[in-house]
């Protein structure tokens, strides 16, 4: 694709994140269902179109450790390390979100730039964060100053989509923006390694 393409999607699927929308678009590793990460009401659409219970955590996109930074309580030490010589997909799950409690039943939830929304974060205030090796990833989440959601773009239980064309129809369907299918060519087509760390140097492989 050509510069000015590129620069005209992503102006598009920005005016669409800025407004509370969701987007549907390729990442470092398979195509995503994405939204503002600290809107919780576009989170709460993203669990709908998935059929996916809104118990479970969501994996998100940052930019880079500072703005990491601005998310969590304390980027543990070793997170710098790992991000320094990582040459491959890989969301690190983080202690300590910073992010509003769930609301009470009947109460609007509450929502900021500074704070991850409620329901992008585990029961245990941990969070999954991976700094996407795609430049129009890293450049998205950078112009929008936040984080945004990157889950796989597909219905809950069924093969998450490594092309375009994997995409079901129902998902198609319900998002307000689908980014140009000719920028999977920076995508791996498979997931990424998954690293949980604790502030104490603790370091789990969940997923290899």
């Amino acid at each position: 694709m050509h510069k000015k393409d590129i620069d005209n999607v992503m102006a598009e699927a920005l005016e669409v994140l800025r407004k509370g929308g969701v987007i549907l678009y390729p990442t470092d590793t398979i195509w995503g269902l994405g939204c503002d990460a600290t809107n919780p009401e576009a989170v709460a659409r993203i669990y709908d179109i998935k059929h996916r219970s809104d118990s479970k955590s969501l994996v998100l996109l940052a930019c880079s450790l500072d703005q990491i930074a601005l998310y969590v309580k304390e980027i543990p030490s070793i997170a710098i390390d790992l991000v320094e010589v990582n040459d491959a997909p890989m969301t690190i799950i983080y202690p300590g979100a910073k992010t509003w409690p769930a609301p009470a039943e009947g109460e609007a939830p509450k929502a900021d730039k500074y704070h991850l929304a409620y329901n992008t974060v585990a029961s245990d205030g941990t969070v999954g964060i991976r700094i996407p090796m795609m430049e129009f990833c890293r450049q998205l989440t950078y112009k929008l100053g936040r984080p945004i959601v990157s889950t796989s773009a597909n219905i809950s239980g069924e093969p998450s989509p490594r092309k375009h064309s994997d995409i079901p129809p129902s998902i198609l369907e319900a998002v307000d923006y689908i980014v140009d299918p000719r920028l999977e060519a920076g995508s791996t087509g498979a997931a990424s390694q998954i690293i949980k760390l604790g502030l104490n140097g603790e370091v789990e492989i969940i997923r290899k």
